[in-house]
Formats: C-alpha cells, sequence, structure tokens
C-alpha cells in the first residue's frame, strides 16, 4: 500500500443504531446510535488514529445516526476540522413503504424471494411511500430547499449512485484532490453505491458487497482517484468478518 496520504479516502458506515438493533428497515428514517453504536463510533476514530491517519475533511448524511457516528469518531483522532459537511445525497437508500418496518414481518408478508431483490438487488425498488404520508421527506424541514422531484419515496441500490455520484464529483473529490485525508460517514447502501462507482462493480458484483458497522474501510487514490487496491483496506480486517453486515439503514 502507499504511503502517501495525499489522496487517502476512509468511509465509515455509523455504529449500530436502534433500526440495526431491532431489525428494522431504516432508511430516511432517523434512528439514534444505540450504546453499542457508540462505542463502535469511538472505537472506529481510535482506529483511524492508530493507522496514522487525521482526517481533514468530513462529509455526513443528514441522518443522526451518521453524524453522531462522526462526532465521536473524530473525537478520537485529535484532528482539527471545519465544520463537517452534510448532504442529503449521503443518505441511506430510500426504502419506500417498508421504512420502520421489522425485517421478519416483510419477509413474511411478501416472501423470501421479494424480499431478497428488494434488498440485495441493483434496480429494483420497493413500493413507493405516498407523497402524503408524515414521514415522506417534502414534509422534513431538512429538505425544505429541494425541488420536490429531487426527493425519493423509495429507491433502488441505482438510484441511491445516481442521486450521490454528483456529490462525490463536487465535494467528496474536490477534497480529495485538494490534498485532504478525507472520512466519509454514511449508510450501508449509500457506501455500496460509491464503492460500486470507485470500483466499477457490476450489478452481480454489489449483490453480495457488505459494509459492516463501525469498521473504517480504506481507499489509496490514485492522482485520477482510482483506487490503488480494488475494494479498498479495512483498518481492522478481524473486526470487519464478524462485524453486523445489515442492510436495514
Amino acid at each position: 500500500m502507499t504511503t502517501n496520504t495525499s489522496r487517502v479516502l476512509i468511509l465509515l458506515r455509523h455504529g449500530e443504531s436502534t433500526a440495526n438493533a431491532d431489525d428494522r428497515f431504516g432508511g430516511w428514517l432517523d434512528y439514534a446510535l444505540t450504546n453499542r453504536g457508540r462505542d463502535q463510533a469511538s472505537a472506529a476514530g481510535r482506529m483511524i488514529g492508530d493507522a496514522g491517519l487525521r482526517p481533514t475533511a468530513v462529509h455526513t448524511s443528514l441522518l443522526v445516526r451518521a453524524i453522531d457516528t462522526a462526532k465521536l469518531a473524530m473525537a478520537e483522532t485529535n484532528s482539527q476540522v471545519p465544520a463537517h459537511q452534510r448532504s442529503w445525497r449521503l443518505n441511506e437508500r430510500h426504502y419506500g413503504v417498508l421504512q420502520g418496518r421489522p425485517r421478519a414481518a416483510v419477509r413474511a408478508e411478501f416472501g423470501d424471494q421479494l424480499y431478497t431483490e428488494w434488498r440485495r438487488s441493483y434496480h429494483l425498488a420497493p413500493p413507493a411511500l405516498d407523497a402524503d404520508d408524515p414521514t415522506h421527506p417534502r414534509h422534513d424541514a431538512r429538505y425544505a430547499a429541494l425541488p420536490p422531484d429531487e426527493l425519493p419515496s423509495t429507491e433502488s441500490l441505482a438510484a441511491v449512485r445516481r442521486r450521490l455520484v454528483p456529490y462525490w464529483q463536487d465535494a467528496i473529490a474536490a477534497d480529495l484532490s485538494a490534498g485532504h485525508v478525507t472520512l466519509v460517514v454514511a449508510h450501508g447502501n449509500s457506501l455500496r453505491a460509491l464503492c460500486t462507482h470507485l470500483d466499477g462493480l457490476t450489478p452481480d458484483r454489489v449483490r453480495t458487497l457488505e459494509i459492516p458497522t463501525g469498521v473504517p474501510l480504506r481507499y489509496d487514490l490514485d492522482d485520477n482517484l482510482r483506487p490503488l487496491i480494488p475494494g479498498g483496506v479495512y483498518l481492522d480486517t478481524t473486526q470487519a468478518s464478524t462485524a453486523p453486515t445489515a442492510l436495514a439503514g
């Protein structure tokens, strides 16, 4: 691995949330970190510091589980960073009418095949949430400035990638090109979408891609922001292999 840190990208899925603990589809709904999730976030920050990395740019979604994970992790790295940049484009995948529902109940209602396709396929989206539903993002003040047609009622992984890539190009890539060690704290599916973009994964390959909670994933990138090691390297490979990988949000 290169020792040059001028093009270092660190991806971190938020620590365990109450949705993860309850085995629910989280999506764009806000769920707090559990005590275990807070511990995971702090441990991730120590891993980053122990690896000799000091992030100088931080990006998160607008969801509290990612925001709190970033704060807890950065508190352990002894890094001085300006205000963290936040964007809805890093939010978890919108799971439509499945949001907030226990995964076991969804599986029982719709069957194993459809349940698996909703979770793992690249192109299939769950049934859409009605725009009048009070949990639809158009009723959330955080998204009031966005055109209504940009706010999803449901998403496939492909749709997550489409809305994420502009933020990668305009914000994250700009920080990397400026020499910042850049930390992105987001969610299982938004990070899967970003890895798909970075590594050029096919829809078949991304089906098996798992992003564990609370384990930093380091990418060393060349000057064109292409990975020097495809797939990156987890800072704790043992923990990455045993960490929970639920894609509920």
